[in-house]
């Protein structure tokens, strides 16, 4: 639209020209003496001193009128725009078209996303947060608590407490657990670092537990619910095993309510596991005979027969105790007692005090000596068939007499 405006007002320019030109040769055609006016062929035409006049006036009118046009057209166009020369024009066209081009490519601001605008805005407590449609608060996240806390290698009350929590069916659910995530990983690092440092002090009672990361001994959190009753997704408990193999032979189970405990032994063992420990004990059972009645073993771990009562004492009492004697024994065989086992673990138990005592990982490096005995005897009965019992017991003396 400009280009076309400015070669029209060229075009006016260049005609005025010409016709100026054509006037100044038609006045120099005219004779001003004779009043006579000479044709452009070289004849004469007729003369006339008043038509001549006439012409003249009208002539000298139609250019001052040619010329004020020009003159007022040069006025409005440079109120507007610059003057080019004719012969520029189209090139001048061709530059503002592309100047005009790149100046409406220039991109508007995009409007930042909604994702962003959440992003950036500061949710302040103090007021209501403002939601989407489809969108709901489901519960606060709980933060971790800062005070309570202790060093590493104890454990806190915050710790039980979290686990409590976990008791109730109301909060052992994934919602209630994703909002106080920041309490469990506290929770988790703490039991960690006790871990580690449990691990030090077990590596100097027993030398062929190897020093593991805690990652290596520690069990998770949640629960395997294929083949349970039981949906709730959680534990309720912090857990950990130590052996020569990684995860078998000492467990450590915390649990609040005076439910943590310390076991050791073998718990369930596999088909041929279980054939040669009985294979040995059907052979010799002295050596297990005297770790289980060792005073000290005792005192931990109860007396060394099974209880009338048929509840749990020493390694007699679990549930998968058989009632009759396995296949093959005979039923008045003198170890018919350990030979219905089926398990060979015992068990003992801390109060949540004892717990929270600064020095309880000492305490149970105490009762893992005790159970150091039973550990070694069942690895060797479960690895070694017809075992030499006499090595073994010379051993066990000798330790004896060291402590």
């Amino acid at each position: 639209m400009v280009a076309t405006r400015r070669r029209k007002a060229a075009t006016a320019v260049k005609s005025a020209y010409f016709e100026d030109a054509m006037d100044v040769d038609e006045a120099s055609g005219q004779d001003s003496d004779s009043g006579s006016e000479t044709s452009n062929y070289g004849g004469k035409r007729k003369r006339g001193s008043g038509s001549t006049s006439a012409r003249r006036s009208t002539g000298r009118q139609a250019k001052k009128a040619r010329v004020d046009d020009v003159e007022y057209a040069q006025e409005g166009s440079s109120k507007s725009r610059k003057v080019y020369d004719s012969d520029d024009l189209d090139d001048d066209s061709d530059d503002e078209k592309v100047s005009a081009k790149k100046s409406g490519s220039a991109r508007a601001p995009k409007k930042s996303s909604s994702r962003k605008q959440k992003r950036s805005t500061a949710v302040d407590e103090d007021y209501d947060m403002e939601l989407e449609e489809g969108q709901q608060v489901v519960g606060v996240v709980v933060k971790a608590p800062t005070t309570g806390r202790v060093p590493p290698g104890q454990i806190s009350r915050n710790t039980f407490n979290f686990l409590s929590k976990l008791r109730d069916p109301k909060c052992n659910d994934r919602g209630w657990f994703k909002l106080n995530e920041p309490v469990y990983r506290v929770a988790e690092t703490e039991w960690k670092d006790f871990v580690e440092a449990f691990t030090d002090v077990l590596v100097e009672v027993d030398p062929q537990i190897p020093h593991l990361p805690p990652k290596d001994v520690i069990h998770r959190i949640y629960r395997d619910m294929r083949f349970s009753n039981d949906k709730t997704p959680y534990k309720t408990g912090l857990s950990a095993s130590f052996s020569r193999s990684g995860r078998k032979g000492i467990f450590a189970h915390f649990k609040p309510g005076n439910q943590s405990i310390i076991a050791g032994g073998s718990w369930c063992p596999g088909r041929q596991e279980l054939a040669t420990i009985r294979a040995n004990i059907a052979r010799n059972s002295r050596r297990l005979r005297r770790v289980i009645s060792d005073p000290e073993f005792v005192r931990y771990f109860g007396e060394p027969h099974p209880h009338p009562n048929g509840e749990r004492q020493n390694i007699f009492g679990h549930e998968d105790e058989l009632k009759v004697a396995p296949k093959g024994v005979d039923k008045d065989h003198k170890d018919i007692d350990l030979l219905k086992c089926r398990s060979f673990a015992v068990v003992h138990r801390f109060t949540d005090s004892e717990v929270f005592d600064p020095d309880f990982k000492e305490k149970l490096g105490q009762v893992a000596s005790v159970l150091r005995p039973l550990v070694h005897c069942l690895n060797d009965y479960m690895t070694v068939e017809n075992a030499d019992d006499d090595d073994d017991d010379d051993d066990d003396d000798a330790v004896d007499e060291d402590d």
